[in-house]
């Protein structure tokens, strides 16, 4: 590819990235629109595409580029964040587990991998796991210890003592 043409490319993936930090979700995908057909995307226009459509609620159709985008870039963990929450929003919680357990190959140690991962498997009934992983995820950001009161993926385990001793704020 010549030079111009990878200048151009990346003024097009700045735009959209622009236009996602708006929330302006349609003027990201006409932007990429401009780049051509969907199997000439790099990895990270692949990625904005799934997010521009993730912004619209098109959680299936944003399930392709996402997946195009983790093979081209398996080390990037937006995508598997990204791929984990279409899947979820697709009712299927145990593609969203494997996307997640994925980024914690990449991400070991990313508060919001397991905070997420433990919303998944609670959802999923695996109790121990949804834990074990929110108590990872408040070590490595004790905010998530707030933000878990409010979070209804966890109401199949909020009534569990593991789940109270976890959020339970002592003052």
């Amino acid at each position: 590819m010549a030079a111009r043409d990878q200048i151009r490319l990346r003024q097009i993936e700045r735009q959209a990235e622009g236009y996602l930090e708006l929330g302006m979700a349609e003027h990201a995908l006409d932007a990429l629109g401009r780049l051509g057909k969907a199997a000439d995307l790099s990895p990270h226009a692949l990625y904005l595409r799934g997010e521009a459509l993730r912004g619209l609620d098109r959680h299936a159709e944003a399930l392709r580029p996402l997946r195009r985008a983790a093979k081209a870039d398996p080390d990037n963990v937006h995508v598997w964040l990204a791929l984990g929450w279409c899947h979820k929003r697709t009712a299927r919680i145990d593609l969203a587990v494997r996307a997640l357990e994925r980024a914690l190959e990449v991400e070991p140690s990313e508060a919001l991998v397991h905070y997420n991962l433990a919303c998944y498997l609670s959802l999923a009934g695996q109790t121990p796991r949804a834990l074990a992983h929110l108590s990872r995820a408040i070590t490595l950001d004790p905010d998530y210890r707030l933000r878990a009161h409010d979070e209804p993926d966890f109401d199949p385990i909020r009534s569990d003592p593991g789940f109270q001793d976890l959020t339970t704020i002592i003052v």
